[in-house]
């Protein structure tokens, strides 16, 4: 059974930082790009970051780079998102989406943990 749970997010300062926490179970994301969105109270779901099976490449949303930073343990099964320098407008609940091709796309949400900003 596939599952990933989010955990770390909570209310934070502006200015501060948060580490965001994606524990994976039942596949290996060694095999799966893994990555983070976000959601803001009406609006749609964004694009955050993403990190290849590997690790070795990454790729960021214009409004976090040099901010955040994301990364992984193979070994552990997890994926991180070190969040600095929040800002109000970075408030949403964040998700963690595991996605492979083959043959077909296969594509695997968490239940998102919250992240507060506050001003």
């Amino acid at each position: 059974q596939v599952q990933l749970i989010e955990s770390g997010g909570g209310l934070v300062q502006a200015g501060g930082s948060l580490r965001l926490s994606c524990a994976a179970s039942g596949f290996r994301i060694s095999s799966y790009e893994m990555g983070w969105f976000r959601q803001a109270p009406g609006k749609e779901r964004e694009f955050v970051a993403r990190i290849s099976g590997s690790g070795a490449s990454t790729y960021y949303s214009d409004f976090v780079k040099g901010r955040f930073t994301i990364s992984k343990d193979n070994a552990k099964n997890m994926v991180y998102l070190q969040m600095s320098s929040l800002k109000p407008e970075d408030t949403a609940v964040y998700y963690c989406r595991a996605r492979v091709v083959s043959l077909k796309e296969y594509v695997y949400w968490g239940q998102g943990t919250q992240v507060t900003v506050s001003s």
